[in-house]
């Protein structure tokens, strides 16, 4: 800013020296000096102090406090003017006319990359303006830029609109470096700018460590898979968001997964809006479990996510352990009577529940959702249910009637008879054959609870060929053929349970897993034990400026965790100094070529301070001698023998029990 204000007052103190500045270098963007773009001004008409200077050089000595007294009366209007007609671009009234206000709404004004530096250049120094509405200018990247460098210095604006601008990638990297500098944002909104899956790495990147910014619209754009990792990531490390819009993205799968895992460590957020992108019940189920650690989530927009009864039944598991969401929005899901009445129940179940809202719009409700809705208000007094209207039923399964076979079989079993009796009692002749009508009067006349359909559907089985009667083959065969489906049947049912289980724990693991490569770098707690013990130690992580303390245990190695540290430091027990020439032995339960029973005695008889101090060098009975290298067992070291073995249980049980007799 110097530089220029030296230049005008130069200009002004020599107007006939003014247009030998063929080039202003840079605007110096408020007290932080950040140019904006280098003007050009070939033409003497272009001076934007003086239009008739010549050529001749000039000097100056002028202090800055003398260079802003001879500046001073520059207007931002002048400023702005001056600026329009060297970018060459139509100054906006509406800006001209509301310089003074604090909320300068430029929304749908067809500004463009140049006005945008035009408008640039003249907020450099104005600080009257807090709130900054560019929606809708097709600003792009170029344009941006301009706006970026003059905010890395502006510290009076502090809501800033850009939606709709095109921005991209490009955009949003100038964004991005932004907000490394900027000191006053504390709301923006970036919808629908076209940003991707990269994008959103370089916006977590930055607000990981950024806790100014409250209020971050990031909807509208393409964030899927990679996208929800980077944002779950920012989630997990950031702690100043409050509001996060991040409706229509194509958040599912692990995007929607890694995304709840921040979540659930997150402190900060109170507003999160989800609607369309397409959860599904596996988002829904890792949301529901990040629900049960958030403490601090007050709003939640999962409308039209794809979320059936089973995901509603998820998500109830998540609202039972939760006491502080107030707003839920289900709307537009696929849900019914059943979904609504198993979160109703929820709510009704859980006294701490602080839901005061919750909206199915497009749910038809039935007699005893209300009554249930009224027993939970008279709980819960400030619940309000927002649902589509009365006239809802339970969608149910057309009462099947099970196989007549099989409730003869069952009839059989019960009087432990065999098929060939039951025949036998109907077919008096011996032939192995009756008539239809006898064997119709037979069943009838037993106790078998059999209906006049399910006894004429029998007799079609067994008559097929419509010749009036009913042999002994045919009745087995169908009995057979009944147990075969039977088991069939069985066989699919356990096979869908299975799969569902799976594909639940598949989620859940996920969900571990991305919590895992959300959380800070861990450290290490070293309990007092033997060096290389690993079961004297736990990871615990902490997120940076926080008082929270997350433990993870590291128990599977399935579990890939990019972040954080898995060297284990080894230090010796506190107060105990080896005797020279002693070996410390290493107790280890993951090295493959230790003998089971060695292992088995690692791990359930350790070690203590005072013991391993005292037995530090066992004494070892045995004919052969042992080199100091085998006392302690390394990963290179090739399996122990049966003799080897057979001395180191001696030497444990040495150890154990006190010598009897002669040592």
């Amino acid at each position: 800013m110097n530089e220029i204000l030296a230049r005008c007052a130069v200009m002004e103190s020599h107007p006939s020296r003014c247009c030998q500045l063929t080039d202003v270098t840079s605007f110096e963007m408020s007290q932080s000096c950040i140019p904006i773009e280098t003007l050009s001004l070939d033409h003497p008409s272009e001076c934007p102090v003086h239009k008739d200077c010549s050529g001749d050089e000039w000097d100056t000595d002028l202090e800055p406090e003398e260079v802003a007294e001879k500046t001073k009366g520059i207007s931002a209007n002048d400023l702005y003017l001056q600026a329009c007609e060297v970018v060459g671009v139509v100054p906006v009234s509406y800006f001209l006319r509301n310089l003074g206000n604090p909320i300068l709404n430029l929304n749908h004004h067809g500004l463009g990359p140049l006005g945008a530096k035009a408008l640039a250049i003249a907020l450099v120094s104005d600080m009257k303006i807090t709130n900054l509405e560019l929606e809708d200018n097709h600003i792009l990247a170029e344009g941006a830029k301009y706006l970026m460098d003059m905010l890395k210095g502006n510290c009076s604006i502090q809501d800033l609109n850009m939606s709709n601008n095109h921005l991209q990638s490009a955009g949003a990297e100038h964004v991005s470096k932004m907000l490394l500098d900027n000191v006053s944002l504390r709301s923006i909104k970036l919808s629908g700018n076209e940003f991707t899956e990269h994008d959103a790495k370089s916006f977590a990147d930055v607000l990981s460590s950024n806790y100014r910014v409250k209020e971050l619209d990031l909807s509208h754009n393409e964030f899927c898979e990679k996208g929800g990792e980077h944002l779950g990531q920012m989630l997990a490390n950031n702690e100043g968001l409050h509001v996060l819009n991040l409706s229509w993205n194509h958040l599912r799968m692990k995007g929607a997964v890694a995304l709840s895992a921040g979540l659930k460590v997150n402190l900060t957020i109170k507003s999160l809006d989800l609607s369309w992108n397409g959860f599904g019940n596996e988002g829904v189920l890792a949301l529901g479990e990040a629900l049960k650690f958030n403490s601090t989530l007050l709003y939640l927009d999962l409308s039209s996510n794809r979320v059936t009864n089973e995901g509603a039944g998820m998500l109830c598991k998540g609202l039972e352990a939760n006491d502080t969401l107030k707003v839920l929005k289900l709307s537009n899901n696929p849900l019914t009577v059943e979904g609504a009445l198993a979160l109703l129940n929820s709510v009704k179940n859980t006294p701490k529940s602080a839901l005061e809202k919750l909206n199915i719009s497009n749910v038809l409700v039935n007699e005893v959702f209300l009554q249930l809705l009224e027993k939970t208000c008279q709980e819960h007094q400030g619940l309000e249910v927002i649902f589509g209207g009365v006239g809802g039923f339970i969608a149910r399964k057309p009462k099947q009637h099970p196989d007549p076979m099989k409730m003869i079989q069952d009839y059989l079993d019960e009087r432990k008879l065999r098929l060939w009796d039951f025949f036998r009692n109907i077919d008096k002749d011996g032939f192995m054959k009756v008539p239809v009508s006898d064997f119709r009067k037979a069943v009838q006349q037993t106790n078998i609870p059999l209906d006049r359909v399910q006894i004429e559907e029998l007799i079609h089985r067994l008559d097929k060929d419509r010749t009036g009667m009913v042999d002994y083959r045919g009745l087995a065969d169908t009995r057979k053929q009944m147990m075969r489906d039977q088991r069939r049947q069985l066989r699919k049912q356990e096979s869908r349970q299975k799969k569902e289980k799976q594909k639940s724990d598949r989620v859940l693991q996920t969900f571990q897993s991305a919590v895992e490569a959300v959380t800070p770098r861990s450290s290490m707690v070293i309990s007092p034990g033997l060096p290389g013990d690993s079961s004297s130690s736990q990871h615990f992580s902490a997120t940076p400026l926080s008082s929270w303390h997350h433990v993870v245990m590291s128990n599977s190695s399935r579990y890939s965790v990019p972040n954080m540290s898995t060297e284990h430091v080894h230090l010796p027990p506190i107060g105990i100094q080896p005797r020279p020439g002693s070996s410390l032995k290493v107790r280890s339960s993951s090295q493959p070529n230790l003998h089971p029973e060695v292992r088995a005695t690692s791990r359930t008889k350790p070690i203590s301070a005072l013991e391993f101090q005292t037995n530090s060098q066992p004494e070892i009975t045995s004919s052969h001698p042992v080199s100091p290298a085998s006392n302690s067992l390394t990963r290179s070291r090739p399996a122990l023998t049966a003799h080897k073995h057979q001395t180191s249980t001696k030497a444990s049980n040495h150890k154990s029990k006190p010598a009897k007799g002669k040592s």
